[in-house]
């Protein structure tokens, strides 16, 4: 296989600096091609793409903003390769990525793949914390790579492979964001393509990340759904309502509280205790696991509140997605 990587990249040129670094170290002697397109930034990455051109095969492209999802198929377009695979800008490959993507897909291909993400140890404890919450199976249930091998996956394009075939059949990545990688995965399987998850294929995902940040990223995760429900009624599960309903509960408890009933704070008091144990196991570091109940608390409450918003406003007010919540279509 031939295999181009896309990279889309808006005003973060040491981001795409740290990335390259992490090209130049991958093992295995393969065939590939590095896409960046340049998302109509203000501050380009282009001095930085040069400086690896002597040992890395670049193309460069700059293109007014679009959004993500649209700088993606610009990329896949231009690309050369007969795979693809999607990363963000803000990951570090670990130096075994290629051959695990390979032996993979050369001994059971699929064409759609999603890996997980990791934290890296140079990463800051707020970072590793938000690491944490996102992918911990107390937390996201696995969706996010946290599970072994499955078909049916649905990627996220911060680690995505693609095959050219399915791109152009499906015309590639819409014009939502978040939410336009689900879109995509359900899109395939809808068309019989198979996607499964290569465990193995992980990526050090940075996320440039604050808590308001993490709250704004989470709060526009919990709008989406509804969206895509709404265009894939396939998809629906209840598993969607737990962090509304998670918030609800934790409510309830502090005013049981109150009234001196104690076994639902307990209740909520266990399972925190479960994630800050988790959290150490994984980290070793207390800082971390206490910053870790904070970003569960906002992952919940961001997804929770956003989600219950867009559920009241698609399905009972009936407004149309991109009237309701014109900040999530480019």
């Amino acid at each position: 296989m031939h295999f181009s990587f896309i990279v889309p990249v808006y005003n973060r040129p040491e981001e795409i600096r740290e990335l390259l670094e992490s090209f130049s170290n991958l093992e295995g002697d393969f065939n590939y091609e590095i896409v960046i397109v340049e998302d109509g930034s203000s501050e380009t990455s282009e001095a930085v793409v040069n400086s690896f051109r002597e040992q890395l095969h670049i193309s460069y492209y700059f293109k007014s903003n679009t959004g993500p999802g649209d700088s993606r198929n610009f990329g896949m377009k231009k690309a050369e390769g007969d795979y693809f695979i999607i990363l963000d800008s803000d990951v570090i490959l670990p130096s075994n990525y290629l051959i695990e993507v390979n032996a993979f897909l050369s001994k059971t291909y699929y064409d759609c793949f999603g890996g997980p993400d990791a934290a890296h140890d140079s990463f800051t404890n707020l970072q590793k914390a938000i690491n944490f919450a996102m992918t911990s199976f107390i937390t996201t249930g696995g969706i996010r790579g946290g599970k072994q091998q499955v078909e049916d996956f649905q990627p996220r394009s911060f680690n995505m492979g693609l095959s050219k075939k399915a791109f152009l059949d499906t015309g590639g990545f819409g014009t939502i964001h978040p939410g336009e990688d689900p879109d995509l995965s359900l899109r395939l399987l809808k068309k019989g393509y198979k996607t499964t998850l290569i465990r193995s294929a992980f990526v050090f995902h940075k996320r440039r990340i604050s808590w308001s940040k993490f709250y704004k990223q989470v709060n526009k995760f919990g709008k989406v759904r509804p969206i895509l429900n709404q265009w894939h009624p396939e998809s629906k599960s209840l598993v969607y309502w737990f962090p509304t309903l998670f918030v609800f509960g934790l409510l309830a408890a502090i005013v049981f509280a109150g009234l001196k009933i104690w076994l639902p704070l307990y209740i909520f008091g266990f399972y925190f205790a479960t994630a800050f144990v988790l959290s150490l196991l994984a980290t070793g570091n207390v800082i971390v696991s206490i910053q870790a109940i904070i970003a569960i608390i906002v992952q919940f409450f961001g997804y929770g509140y956003g989600f219950l918003k867009s559920t009241l406003k698609l399905v009972v007010l009936k407004q149309e997605p991109k009237k309701a919540f014109p900040d999530l279509f480019f």
